[in-house]
């Protein structure tokens, strides 16, 4: 996703997104040398701060305070963070966007204590926010984030999946962290109780569609464009939807079968990803991408009328557009 066409879309934003910036580094920040590099370097590769940017938009819809707000949107990012902290140990990556994993930077057992203290940190940072309702959310996402990385390491290189398998996976991964970060938004600025629902499934329904383009890309964009090796979920045995529509064509079974066994060449990667990319894969997932763009563009029509309402449709079409 080109990071500086997206941040035009929130450009107002930009104040609010440089204390929340702030914020983060001060809450990594600990009496341990080691977890402070690990930290840091994770801080320092960037990110879109797709989540706290929807914790902002969202918290326009009530009475919005920075002091506030804050309590919400940095832990909203911290877990992003922590989870991508554990993925990378757990699908043993060197490199997430163009750069070192902690992993590769220092160690997994390091690594691993890093997610744990992000987590810790993110728990820690929503007591600031009186609103018992936004402990339970951001405590249910976690527990829910947690079985679904777990649910991912069970699915690997089983081909006996289905679609709704599938789904019911990135609910987990992406979408259920997406969707909190509105709704808490929402329950943290005293937003109603119907403006806080459409919210939380705008949320979701992002989120769904986010983390199926995202599976798509990783097939049909280059290393480059990625900052990791293309085709990185076949490697590692993760079976997404545009795999899943033809995973028993001809041409591709036995293809994908030999990599599962762990026939990884090169030039058989490069086989499979050129069979998958002129296959329908791509397109039944964009459809289905598509179908949850439209769910969640329906529940911002629904939204109260002011400038963040608009904010939300032109940052949900740009994600669900995206060609890398």
């Amino acid at each position: 996703m080109d990071k500086m066409k997206l941040k035009l879309l929130y450009s107002d934003l930009k104040s609010d997104l440089d204390i929340i910036e702030k914020e983060l580094a001060a809450a990594v920040n600990s009496s341990s040398h080691l977890l402070n590099e690990a930290s840091l370097h994770l801080l320092l590769a960037g990110g879109k701060r797709i989540r706290p940017v929807f914790v902002l938009l969202s918290a326009r819809f009530g009475t919005y305070s920075m002091e506030t707000i804050k309590n919400v949107a940095v832990p909203v990012e911290l877990i992003h963070m922590a989870s991508l902290v554990h993925d990378d140990v757990i699908d043993d990556a060197d490199t997430r966007r163009g750069r070192k994993t902690v992993k590769a930077q220092v160690n997994n057992r390091v690594a691993m204590h890093t997610g744990d203290f992000l987590f810790a940190r993110a728990i820690e940072y929503i007591t600031g926010l009186k609103n018992t309702y936004a402990h339970q959310v951001l405590s249910h996402t976690m527990v829910e984030l947690c079985i679904g990385e777990i649910i991912q390491i069970e699915d690997k290189h089983e081909l006996d999946q289905t679609v709704r398998d599938y789904l019911r996976r990135i609910k987990r991964k992406t979408a259920i962290l997406i969707s909190a970060s509105c709704e808490l938004g929402a329950i943290a600025s005293g937003a109603d109780a119907k403006t806080v629902k459409h919210l939380k499934r705008f949320g979701y329904y992002i989120g769904m569609s986010f983390q199926i383009i995202d599976d798509i890309l990783d097939i049909v964009s280059t290393d480059e464009q990625l900052g990791k090796p293309s085709g990185s979920d076949l490697l590692q045995g993760n079976i997404t939807l545009p795999v899943l529509y033809v995973k028993d064509y001809p041409t591709i079974a036995p293809l994908l079968k030999e990599m599962l066994e762990g026939n990884i060449s090169e030039e058989h990667k490069n086989k499979l990803l050129i069979e998958i990319r002129n296959s329908d894969g791509i397109k039944k997932a964009k459809q289905i991408s598509n179908l949850y763009l439209q769910k969640a563009l329906n529940e911002v029509k629904q939204l109260p009328p002011n400038s963040a309402k608009k904010s939300l449709q032109n940052i949900a079409l740009f994600m669900s557009k995206r060609k890398f």
